[in-house]
């Protein structure tokens, strides 16, 4: 365990219910929101499965993360345990890429607002407004843990009402029959054409696009140290995963292919509208965009907090000039040097994107949402290994929120997570996604190897 001093232990401001939605925030992203017809098209009805056979795998991530937390309530960030069952190159190679991919959300969905804002502010130039954003929940967060708790519980609080709200109506409307211009709103309406259209081919690509809307699902592991009662509040958090899984994302689609035959939902806009729409709410559009700019605007509070976190936890106890000061804390215990320094990185890729050619963009966005696979394979092989630490000490009767199936839980998420490597290889953009995070992996480490031989040669 990390040794800190009084001064130096992160504030548990974080309460249940700011953690209780940080997570559910983590499960629901804008790709609901928007993408939603998209993966209905590529697998029909079937993609309820793929929703459920991720979230299964999830789940069981999230149960080897919260035993690895639970194991040490003062660790930084999950990146502590790479390092203690992993070596230090893994540390270096998973942490920092696990903050650039954070960075590269934020600088996606900072862009992402300015466009939802410039629906209401046409003439708004979108990295101005993204600055703006920027200052906002930078600000927030400095603050203290609890505003940045705060505002994330109310921007999930918005989704979910999005969400539910979908759910009552596709409820209402099947249940009196109502007429679309496409028939009559029916359970029938999901196995139209059968549930696998596509057939396998269809179903297994959706599992690329399905397993990516889980980004962010681990930021709970940033959260650990700075949670009141963490061994609490962190498993009743990951138990209720597969409960927000079904409710959230099946439960959507259901509604989603009920109201309309799954042929008929768009997948070139906002599903969510075309139901509103299609009931007689005028203003349809303007709220799924104030949804969808919440969601925006949580992923880049989330950003932030987790940047700072993770540079914190990547730098503490350095002996580096740099690394004294990002790692060190506030008088409000928050690592507000690390924050600054992640936040100005995030304003200057936002400036640099707007100058930034829309292949580049999306190519950046794609290595780094790719490099998640690799992130959360670390965590699962780090939980196995600290469980073999466990047995050779025979303290397997003191452990605390115990993986269930383990081992064969571990080695069940490690192979879907390979499965969906196998996938990106069909497709061309993703193949080049997965080579682009593979070379940025290999980068890093070699980029450790050298440093560390110099170190070795100073000495």
């Amino acid at each position: 365990m990390q040794s800190k001093g009084e001064g130096e232990q992160l504030s548990r401001g974080l309460k249940n219910r700011h953690v209780q939605l940080i997570a559910l925030g983590g499960t629901i992203g804008t790709g609901l929101f928007l993408g939603a017809g998209q993966s209905i098209q590529l697998a029909g009805p079937a993609i309820i499965f793929s929703y459920i056979i991720a979230g299964i795998a999830c789940f069981l991530l999230m149960r080897a993360l919260g035993e690895l937390l639970i194991s040490d309530v003062d660790s930084n960030s999950f990146v502590h345990f790479i390092k203690k069952y992993m070596g230090d190159r893994a540390h270096f190679v998973i942490g920092w890429t696990y903050w650039t991919c954070w960075i590269a959300i934020a600088m996606a969905e900072v862009t992402a607002s300015g466009l939802y804002i410039q629906y209401w502010f046409p003439k708004m130039p979108v990295w101005l407004t993204g600055l703006i954003i920027l200052v906002v929940l930078f600000l927030i967060n400095i603050f203290a843990v609890a505003a940045f708790g705060e505002t994330e519980f109310w921007f999930a609080m918005i989704k979910v009402v999005a969400i539910i709200a979908l759910i009552v109506v596709g409820i209402v409307l099947v249940a009196i029959n109502y007429k679309t211009p496409y028939g009559y709103a029916s359970l029938g309406n999901i196995s139209k054409g059968g549930m696998f259209p596509h057939h396998l081919s269809g179903f297994l690509l959706s599992f690329q696009m399905v397993l990516f809307s889980f980004a962010g699902i681990e930021m709970i592991g940033m959260t650990a140290s700075e949670t009141q009662d963490p061994e609490i509040i962190i498993p009743k958090s990951i138990n209720e995963v597969p409960m927000r899984v079904i409710l959230f994302y099946v439960g959507s689609l259901l509604a989603l292919m009920s109201i309309f035959p799954w042929q008929h939902v768009s997948p070139t806009s906002s599903p969510f509208v075309q139901v509103f729409s299609g009931i007689g709410i005028n203003s349809a559009a303007m709220i799924i965009n104030f949804v969808v700019l919440t969601a925006a605007l949580s992923a880049c509070n989330s950003s932030i907090f987790t940047t700072g976190r993770m540079l914190f936890s990547l730098t503490f106890e350095s002996k580096s000039k740099f690394g004294r000061k990002v790692g060190s804390l506030s008088k409000r215990q928050i690592p507000v040097n690390a924050i600054v320094f992640s936040t100005l990185v995030i304003a200057l890729v936002v400036i640099i994107s707007v100058f930034m050619p829309g292949n580049v963009f999306s190519f950046i966005s794609s290595v780094a949402t790719t490099c998640f696979l690799f992130v959360w394979g670390s965590i699962v092989i780090a939980h196995l290994k600290y469980r073999k630490e466990v047995k050779a000490n025979n303290e397997e009767k003191s452990l605390k929120f115990k993986m269930p199936l383990y081992p064969l839980s571990d080695y069940f998420v490690l192979a879907f997570l390979a499965f969906v490597g196998v996938i990106l290889f069909f497709k061309t953009e993703t193949l080049i996604a997965l080579i682009g995070s593979v070379v940025w992996l290999l980068a890093l480490y070699l980029f450790k190897v050298f440093s560390d031989r110099v170190k070795q040669d100073d000495e």
